[in-house]
């Protein structure tokens, strides 16, 4: 079956190229009566309305968190979860129509049913859908070593979010929760990752708080695969604006301001900085009633969720821009099969 298979797609592609190859010898033939019903600006305009292809998705299934960051743009607006077998269905429909990589996020994903409930979905997605790339971003304050040992194997990258290497920066922002000290256990999880095979990825969120930060030294040390690198984004009814469960206007910084940290910056070689022009289109976000999230108007516009009207029908009001995905890099090695890594 699977030769038969084989064999079919390779006729199918060379049939397609005879067509591709014919075809501009078949529209320059005078035939008689015959002319095009159909002038090359409409088509092309055709050729551009075909829906993006969600290869890589970011899925905020919750958005119940334990810290309260000034700057956060996803925030605890509902406390809605869809059920396990439901979500699951959403991923298999992702995967059906391309998906290569799924990223876990909130909110905070460990804070729903202390990490097992983004750890199943993390096994279905390895095991079941066999995706190249599960990752998660996470705070990191809630990971216990337990969950490591039960779904380490079908992770292949964690993210934590750490915005400063000094406590009493975090303490402003807002990342931090009782007495626990949000360093030194990023370096915990740091060690969990080599011990469990999973890649280890830090983010930032550069604000008016840490925008001076020498941070050379301790992401050196800690030797993220990458250290991705934000610009603080306001999103209305989010973060700024009316209705809105935050005001991040204070942490705002200026382009230059992010062009300078970046340049004090520029000998660590994971770096990967992602401005807000960048940032807003550039992204395909689920929320957690499984719908995307259009980015463009500087607020997060609701599509119909793909468990009604499917993705196809979905996508299409996304607001997602795949040329800007692919130069800002949003592909790359993401499989730790195919990373080689020191563990």
């Amino acid at each position: 079956l699977s030769v038969g298979r084989a064999v079919l797609a390779a006729l199918r592609g060379r049939l397609g190229a005879l067509c591709w190859s014919l075809a501009p010898l078949s529209l320059s033939l005078p035939l008689p009566g015959w002319r095009d019903s159909a002038p090359r600006p409409q088509r092309e305009q055709e050729w551009d309305d075909t829906p993006p292809t969600p290869t890589s998705v970011n899925y905020h299934f919750t958005r119940q968190c334990n810290y309260k960051c000034g700057f956060c743009f996803h925030t605890a607006k509902t406390s809605f979860v869809l059920p396990l077998e439901e979500a699951k269905r959403g991923l298999a429909m992702l995967k059906e129509a391309g998906m290569e990589k799924i990223n876990f996020s909130g909110g905070e994903p460990f804070i729903q049913d202390r990490g097992e409930f983004v750890g199943k979905l993390v096994q279905f997605c390895k095991q079941e859908l066999e995706l190249p790339s599960v990752s998660i971003v996470s705070n990191g304050s809630l990971i216990r070593k337990q969950w490591f040992e039960k779904y380490g194997e079908y992770l292949d990258i964690l993210a934590i979010s750490c915005d400063s290497f000094d406590e009493d920066v975090n303490i402003l922002i807002g990342r931090r929760q009782g007495k626990k000290n949000h360093v030194e256990n990023l370096h915990k999880l740091r060690q969990w990752c080599r011990d469990y095979a999973v890649a280890f990825k830090i983010n930032s969120v550069i604000n008016r708080f840490n925008v001076e930060e020498d941070m050379n030294e301790q992401i050196k040390a800690l030797n993220p695969v990458r250290w991705k690198v934000f610009q603080c984004l306001l999103i209305e009814g989010e973060n700024s604006g009316e209705n809105a469960l935050r005001e991040a206007e204070k942490f705002v910084i200026t382009d230059e301001d992010f062009d300078r940290f970046l340049d004090r910056h520029k000998d660590v070689s994971c770096l990967v900085p992602e401005s807000n022009q960048k940032m807003r289109d550039s992204y395909l976000i689920l929320d957690e009633y499984m719908r995307f999230l259009n980015c463009r108007n500087g607020r997060k516009e609701p599509s119909k969720s793909i468990l009604d009207v499917g993705v196809e029908a979905a996508i299409k009001f996304s607001g997602f821009d795949e040329k800007m995905f692919l130069r800002r890099g949003g592909k790359y090695v993401w499989s730790k099969a195919d990373m080689k890594l020191d563990w």
